[in-house]
């Protein structure tokens, strides 16, 4: 039996690589300069050595080929929509493709929180400096782990992002999950370096949470189907603000989802500016006063209900240049996403 399911893998796996060669020598897989450039920037190897786990010792292993992993991605979800379109199955492919993305998020997920805990270790580590030898080795491990699982995460992020924009393009709506001083010469190397990591880390998790640059402000009703012209705008003005951040109010579906989506489409930063509960039903709108004291350079808003009208006019009274989009202004519902909406 065993040898059975051996050759019948061998047999699927030779005929997965078969039909990856035809589509590839057809240009069927297209994937965009810009799209690569990211898959580039994002499989790094930022030490020879890798470690994966506290457990196992550092060894030598290569990140994937980043042409070969964009072209997975893209082949995985393409495929799903290919094999069932004009057949009775076609209706059931967005949810497949759905959890497809969804398993890149999760899987995202679970390797930032393996690299939190080895960051937390490191960081206990350097504070309780030892001058053994054991110790030394110990620390530079748990660096390693560090760095190892980070580009994992980031490669990971880079492959959910790419899976997000194909499910977009085939279902024409966007992904959501919902459904960034001295030292003492008494230190050693491996102190040094892994303070220096964990500094870095720092600056990078809080560019992430609070990132500088130019902010473009949007805040959106909770229904919200026309997805294009949102991103049509938004890239308009990304290609005059290459920098932008991007701060929404935080809400999980319509505009904002929408705009969330965006972002992670074309790795710009994003901000959500979330509810602070505790001021009850006033608390939306003191978001909006937060938002207007971030002194963003544009802001967009759909309509939706007083909350909106009250960002508008916040936005207005600030000096802020203004893009408002209506409800009724937005294009048809297609006839499947009305249904399912149904």
């Amino acid at each position: 039996m065993e040898a059975i399911m051996t050759n019948t893998f061998r047999s699927f796996s030779d005929a997965a690589r078969a039909m990856n060669e035809v589509r590839m020598n057809d240009s069927v897989l297209n994937i965009d300069a810009e799209t690569q450039q990211t898959y580039d920037g994002a499989f790094v190897e930022s030490s020879e050595m890798a470690k994966l786990t506290v457990f196992n010792a550092p060894e030598k292993l290569d990140m994937p080929d980043p042409e070969m992993a964009a072209a997975a991605v893209d082949l995985m979800l393409r495929t799903v929509f290919d094999v069932t379109r004009d057949t009775r199955m076609e209706e059931f492919a967005a949810d497949i493709a759905w959890g497809i993305v969804n398993s890149f998020h999760m899987v995202t997920k679970r390797i930032e929180g393996r690299e939190d805990d080895a960051a937390r270790k490191l960081k206990d580590m350097v504070e309780a400096y030892d001058p053994s030898e054991i110790y030394a080795v110990e620390l530079e491990d748990t660096q390693l782990l560090c760095q190892t699982l980070e580009g994992c995460a980031e490669a990971m992020r880079c492959m959910r992002d790419h899976a997000g924009e194909v499910f977009r393009v085939e279902t024409g709506r966007p992904f959501n999950t919902i459904r960034g001083s001295r030292v003492s010469s008494k230190l050693t190397a491996s102190v040094i370096d892994g303070k220096d990591y964990l500094a870095a880390r720092a600056a990078k998790r809080r560019e992430e949470h609070a990132p500088t640059g130019p902010i473009v402000a949007f805040s959106g009703g909770q229904v919200w189907h026309d997805h294009e012209q949102l991103f049509d705008r938004l890239d308009q003005i990304k290609r005059r603000i290459p920098a932008m951040v991007l701060m929404t109010t935080g809400m999980n579906k319509g505009a904002d989802a929408v705009a969330a989506a965006w972002a992670s489409s074309r790795q710009v930063k994003l901000v959500r500016m979330m509810l602070e509960t505790r001021y009850g039903p006033k608390a939306a709108f003191l978001r909006n006063d937060r938002i207007a004291n971030q002194r963003p350079v544009e802001a967009i808003v759909c309509e939706g209900s007083g909350v909106q009208s009250d960002f508008a006019r916040k936005m207005r009274t600030a000096g802020v240049p203004l893009h408002v989009f209506r409800l009724a202004e937005q294009a048809p519902m297609a006839p499947a996403a009305r249904s399912r909406r149904a």
